[in-house]
């Protein structure tokens, strides 16, 4: 099917070119990016909601550390302080 499809200049030149690189012709560069824009976005598997595990222990923070001063803390946890 023949259509008439406007395009800045600047952006047929660019798309012209990576035709060639690609060794395909403009038509099918302009098909495969309406495919891919046109395309329904699938879940990626990794994109499932996790769940965190519930920690019920007691005890709290050790005496003396301010979760607000990360360098404190950090430096507790090698044994500097």
């Amino acid at each position: 099917m023949r259509t008439t499809v406007r395009l800045d200049e600047q952006l047929l030149e660019l798309a012209r070119r990576e035709a060639a690189s690609q060794n395909t012709t403009l038509t099918a560069l302009i098909e495969h990016g309406l495919r891919l824009a046109l395309r329904k976005q699938q879940p990626l598997p990794g994109d499932a909601r996790i769940v965190l595990p519930v920690s019920h222990a007691g005890g709290g923070l050790m005496a003396g550390v301010d979760l607000d001063d990360s360098a404190a803390a950090i430096d507790r946890m090698d044994g500097l302080a």
